[in-house]
């Protein structure tokens, strides 16, 4: 019984809902529309409402780099699994244009790009791998880019008894 819990906990299908009811990102309109059954991506939206909209009448900042903040770290950490230690390190978004109406990321972690963050971990070292997501407007439009680095580190190994 117990497996099957953690298998059912482990599920992308029960992250998202999780996600979709966590209280900022209700709060900020944030809904995650998808997440790949491999966590290889996910795709996430929020329409302009007036609880999200700054002074001048478009998305707030903060809402926008909220949309982005967690996904790339879910996305490593469930690929690699749990002999790896995987954190948010650091960020920057450069807002380009004003969101209005519905805006979308989209995140993807290739398998290259976790071949390469295992190549560079093997040994025990940190590797700090940076990901870009853009938010766009639905007709296109690019409103803003992030950079998240990525601190990764394989665990050490538990001494055999």
């Amino acid at each position: 019984m117990k497996k099957n819990l953690v298998q059912f906990f482990n599920q992308p299908r029960f992250l998202r809902h999780v996600l979709n009811w966590y209280g900022p990102y209700r709060g900020a309109g944030v809904k995650v529309k998808h997440l790949a059954d491999d966590y290889s991506s996910a795709t996430v939206e929020m329409p302009l409402r007036w609880y999200n909209r700054n002074y001048v009448g478009t998305h707030f900042g903060g809402s926008l780099y909220s949309m982005v903040d967690p996904f790339h770290m879910l996305l490593v950490m469930n690929q690699l699994g749990p002999e790896y230690i995987v954190w948010d390190k650091e960020a920057k978004i450069e807002f380009i244009s004003p969101g209005r109406g519905t805006v979308i990321a989209h995140f993807e972690v290739s398998p290259e790009h976790l071949d390469d963050i295992k190549a560079k971990t093997e040994d025990g070292q940190k590797y700090l791998p940076e990901f870009e997501v853009e938010v766009r407007a639905e007709d296109g439009t690019l409103v803003a880019k992030a950079i998240k680095t990525l601190y990764v580190r394989k665990k050490p190994q538990k001494a055999k008894s």
